[in-house]
């Protein structure tokens, strides 16, 4: 998706990103139920219920409430950041310095022609250093600030947050202190304990779109609708007793693991091939 270098120091390492994370959200038309006509969106002012084509519509911004101010393209062309196709790495610090909240989109560095020896001595100096590496990055017309980090057998480059953007967290209501009764305490810890494991990522699957693949296999193969059998829900007690509601946590932790089923994978759904 993006082709450029790493510049180091005096050190030009050529990459290329790639996408490290999909969000694999099943998407939906909306349609007509009497002929399934699929029912598009219209731009629509809310002054008049008018449809307003393309041509005529303007960006702005609201400096106050129901007030804008137009911006054209010559205004953003003004502000735009040159798209150097360049890392910039500015320095590099401790990973456990940096707040866990401003990073959330990682792409995979894949070294490009010649650039494998400059790479891996990055890659090894990052890894024996302890540190990762922070850089500025145009794409798409965008700069962001972004992490070059080691990972495993190459180099990942992680879009990161501005820290302005991060809420601070004395905008929210922290709970108030009670020190925790050692009884509790020597549970909670029994209780977590009970629960550690292996970290398995295979383990883990998203049981929402999994129900939803197969139920859409089953309209797509009988061509009907489907009942599904709701799942029950827990619902939450008033707890009163820590020590007690934890013991039973730590008896059904237990009693879970030693009966856990091995997890299946649904198949996709098939996709019907378009008619020539």
């Amino acid at each position: 998706m993006w082709k450029g270098a790493i510049t180091f120091g005096l050190v030009n390492i050529p990459v290329s990103l790639y996408p490290a994370t999909r969000r694999e959200e099943l998407k939906f038309h909306l349609l007509r139920g009497s002929d399934q006509s699929p029912v598009n969106y219209k731009r629509v002012a809310e002054a008049d219920g008018k449809e307003v084509p393309w041509d005529q519509i303007v960006k702005g911004y609201e400096y106050e409430k129901g007030k804008y101010v137009i911006l054209k393209e010559e205004d953003f062309a003004r502000v735009d950041i040159e798209a150097t196709q360049t890392v910039d790495i500015l320095n590099c610090v401790k990973i456990e310095e940096v707040n866990p909240l401003l990073f959330y989109k990682p792409y995979y560095m894949e070294a490009g022609k010649g650039g494998d020896r400059a790479y891996v001595l990055l890659r090894d100096a990052l890894k024996q250093s302890g540190k990762i590496a922070i850089a500025k990055v145009v794409i798409r017309t965008r700069q962001h600030l972004a992490a070059v980090k080691p990972q495993e057998h190459g180099l990942i480059l992680e879009l990161m947050h501005f820290p302005h953007e991060i809420l601070p967290l004395s905008e929210f209501k922290p709970p108030i202190e009670k020190i925790p009764a050692k009884p509790e305490m020597k549970m909670a810890t029994q209780l977590i304990a009970s629960m550690t494991e292996t970290w398995k990522p295979d383990d883990y699957t998203d049981e929402y779109r999994d129900a939803l693949e197969k139920m859409i296999e089953q309209k797509i193969e009988n061509d009907s609708d489907t009942k599904s059998t709701p799942s029950k829900k827990l619902r939450p007690t008033n707890v009163v007793d820590l020590v007690a509601v934890l013991q039973q946590s730590i008896h059904r932790t237990t009693k879970s693991t030693k009966s856990k089923p091995a997890t299946k994978k649904v198949a996709a759904p098939k996709t019907k091939k378009k008619a020539a």
